[in-house]
C-alpha cells in the first residue's frame, strides 16, 4: 500500500497542525527511537510526536502506514552546479524528490565561480545547499584538465575571501588529490587547502583514490574534524595494505578524529575493501553519494540506495540511518535544527518504504551482490511543507 496524502481544504485552516504524518514508523538517531509514532508539524517546525495523534487536529494528513520515517536525509557529497560543472545534476530532480532534503556541494565550484552558484542554484533550489568551496578557483568545470594541476589556480586568499562573505553557505574547503587533479603538484594543493581552511577555521574535505603519494602522507596532514572522502575505493593508495589489513595511519587518523566519508560516485566504492574493513572495526562516519550526472542512471541513483547497499554489508537500519542524518548534521554543525525529529526541530522529514526481497546492487569496480532489503523514497518534507516533485530516476 503506497502513501496517502489527503491535501487541506478551506474548512479546514483553524485546525491546531498543519501537517499530520501518521501511522509510520519513526527512526530517530539522534533520540534512539525506532517505534511507531505520529508526528505533527506548525508553522515549518515539528511540534509534537506521539503514539496518536487524532487526524482532526490537522489541516493535511499523510497516513504513512507500513512505511518508515526519519527526519530528512543528509548528503555530505553530490555536485548540483549543472551547465557549469560537467558533473552537475539538478538537486531537487535528484535529491529532494528522493528523499534527501539537505545536500553539501563538494567542491563543484571554486572563488571564481561561487557567485553564480550561489545565485542560480543555491537561491533557486527547494533543496537546501550548502557547499565546501574548492581550492581552484575554478571548481569543477571540464573533465579536459584537472583543476590543480596549475598551482595559479589555487588561491588560498581568494578562497579565504570568498568563504567570509558566504559562511551562512560554505562550510568548508574541498581539496581533489587524485593524480589527474593534482599532476606534478604533490601535497602542495592539500597544503594550500589546509592553509584556507585553517584561515576560516572549518575544515577540509580530501578526495582520494589514485593519489601521487602514500595515503599516510595525506592523512598525516589532516586534522580533527577534516572529511576523507572515498574512503572505501578500490583503487591506488587506499586504506588497505596489501594483506588487506587497515592501515596503521587510518587507525591513528580515526583516533585522532579525521572522519571517514562513503562518497560512493562512480570510481570510488569497492564492495571488497568495505567488507573488509567493517570486518576489522572501521565503519564510516557518513555515507554519501557522489550522486553527480555520470552516475545517476547507475550505479549510485540516489543516497537511498547507497545506504542499502550498507544494509547489505550488515550495518542496523538505525545505524545506517544515522550516517545520513545525525552525523553528517553534526559534522555541518546544523544538527539543533536539522537531522533530527526533536520538538522545535525543522521539519524536513523523509518517508520510505523498505522493500524486502532480491535486489542487485553494484559497487564501482564491477561487483554485483543480492541484497535483501532496499529503500525506497516515498514522500518528503521539506520545512513543512509537503514536497510535490516527482521521483525522476525510478530503480
Amino acid at each position: 500500500m503506497g502513501i496517502i496524502y489527503y491535501p487541506r481544504n478551506s474548512l479546514e485552516l483553524l485546525k491546531l497542525y498543519d501537517l499530520l504524518i501518521k501511522n509510520g514508523v519513526v527512526i530517530d538517531p539522534s533520540q534512539g527511537l525506532h517505534e511507531k509514532r505520529d508526528i505533527a508539524i506548525t508553522k515549518g517546525k515539528i511540534e509534537s510526536m506521539e503514539k496518536d495523534i487524532s487526524s482532526d487536529k490537522a489541516r493535511e494528513i499523510i497516513d504513512a502506514s507500513e512505511h518508515i520515517v526519519t527526519p530528512g536525509l543528509i548528503d555530505i557529497h553530490v555536485h548540483v552546479y549543472p551547465g557549469v560543472s560537467h558533473y552537475g545534476i539538478d538537486a531537487d530532480t535528484h535529491a529532494l524528490a528522493h528523499g534527501v532534503t539537505t545536500v553539501m556541494d563538494a567542491g563543484s565550484s571554486g572563488a571564481d565561480t561561487f557567485e553564480g552558484f550561489r545565485r542560480y542554484v543555491v537561491n533557486v533550489s527547494d533543496t537546501r545547499i550548502v557547499a565546501f568551496l574548492n581550492i581552484s578557483t575554478m571548481g569543477m568545470i571540464s573533465p579536459r584538465v584537472g583543476e590543480l594541476e596549475d598551482l595559479r589556480f589555487a588561491d588560498v586568499e581568494k578562497a579565504v575571501e570568498v568563504i567570509e562573505r558566504n559562511r551562512d553557505i560554505i562550510q568548508g574547503v574541498k581539496v581533489r588529490m587524485s593524480r589527474s587533479i593534482v599532476g606534478d603538484n604533490g601535497i602542495q594543493p592539500l597544503l594550500l587547502a589546509k592553509r584556507a581552511a585553517e584561515a576560516v577555521k572549518m575544515p577540509i574535505m580530501v578526495h582520494v583514490g589514485n593519489t601521487p603519494m602514500p595515503l599516510a602522507d595525506i592523512l598525516e596532514e589532516m586534522r580533527r574534524g577534516d572529511i576523507l572522502t572515498h574512503c572505501f575505493h578500490g583503487s591506488e593508495n587506499g586504506i588497505l595494505d596489501n594483506q588487506g589489513n587497515i592501515l596503521d595511519a587510518v587507525s591513528e587518523a580515526v583516533k585522532k578524529g579525521v572522519n571517514l566519508d562513503v562518497g560512493h560516485g562512480r570510481g570510488s566504492f569497492s564492495f571488497n575493501v568495505a567488507e573488509k574493513a567493517l570486518a576489522q572495526g572501521v565503519s564510516p562516519q557518513t555515507i554519501s553519494s557522489d550522486l553527480h550526472h555520470y552516475n545517476v542512471f547507475g550505479p549510485v541513483y540516489n543516497l537511498a540506495t547507497t545506504v542499502s547497499k550498507f544494509l547489505y554489508l550488515g550495518l542496523s537500519l538505525n545505524e545506517a540511518l544515522s550516517k545520513v542524518t545525525l552525523t553528517p548534521a553534526k559534522l555541518l554543525g546544523i544538527d539543533e535544527e536539522l537531522g533530527n525529529l526533536r520538538k522545535g526541530s525543522i521539519a524536513d522529514v523523509s518517508i520510505f518504504k523498505l522493500k524486502k526481497g532480491n535486489f542487485s546492487f553494484l559497487d564501482t569496480v564491477g561487483k554485483t551482490v543480492v541484497g535483501n532489503r532496499l529503500l525506497k523514497p516515498a514522500a518528503v518534507v521539506k520545512g513543512g511543507k509537503v514536497y510535490s516533485g516527482r521521483l525522476k530516476v525510478e530503480r
